[in-house]
């Protein structure tokens, strides 16, 4: 009985030993790990979220896909929701997207509310609808679902009546390519603003890595891994 559980414990180690491994190798070449630092995919996405990114696309781009990009010049990565797609116009009047000639539609949800307080590594401020409120104190975004041709839906939020990017020109998606905002739309640099002025233009179909997944875990401090500060609510959340 002793040989049987000294030969037991020996496969057992070496499952885990070679196993676990092999495992992740296996993970990794479909989800990549990807991480927020900043706040231009809230609600979606919060600030020290950590996230897979399914790098096999199941199926093409569609719009209200939350994808990994490289930029087109910098070849950073970004993370952004798609509004439209090649041979698609998409403007922004008044705050709301008018997809090839229709505006899309916003249910008002009420407020998005979270702390005056520095986020993530960079310590970077939210920005509000209710002012400048002091340390501690709520601030306020109003949260809308915003519906898509089709039936797809999603939230976001508006912290400014008539920002600098709620009223722009029309855009022509060139094919092959995809027209992307970020969901806190007053709190977001992307295809609203031209690659000449510092924003991210067009992106092209190739340099889409990957359909972001689900959450994996998120940390509400400066620290990625102080375990004493993750939000128990956004293990394993489905990222709509």
């Amino acid at each position: 009985m002793r040989r049987v559980f000294y030969w037991l414990f020996i496969g057992l180690g070496a499952a885990l030993v070679f196993g676990l491994p092999a495992l992740a190798l296996a993970l990794r070449l479909i989800w990549a790990p990807s991480y927020i630092p900043a706040g231009s995919m809230k609600p979606t996405l919060l600030v020290g979220d950590y996230f897979f990114v399914n790098e096999r696309l199941p199926r093409p781009i569609e719009r209200g896909d939350v994808v990994v990009f490289r930029h087109p010049v910098s070849g950073a990565d970004f993370v952004k929701r798609v509004v439209a797609l090649g041979g698609d116009t998409i403007a922004m009047r008044g705050g709301v997207p008018v997809l090839n000639g229709e505006p899309l539609t916003q249910e008002p949800l009420g407020d998005f509310e979270e702390l005056m307080a520095p986020q993530g590594p960079h310590g970077s401020l939210p920005r509000c609808a209710n002012g400048q409120p002091g340390p501690g104190q709520p601030c306020l975004k109003s949260l809308l679902r915003e519906h898509l041709p089709g039936g797809r839906s999603y939230r976001v939020l508006n912290a400014q009546t008539n920002g600098p990017l709620d009223d722009t020109a029309e855009f022509t998606v060139p094919p092959r390519h995809i027209f992307v905002m970020g969901d806190n739309r007053d709190n977001s640099l992307d295809s609203r603003v031209p690659q000449s002025a510092g924003g991210i233009g067009m992106v092209p179909l190739a340099n889409i890595r990957g359909q972001a997944d689900r959450v994996l875990f998120s940390a509400a401090g400066s620290w990625l891994y102080d375990f004493r500060n993750w939000r128990s609510d956004r293990y394993g959340k489905v990222i709509e």
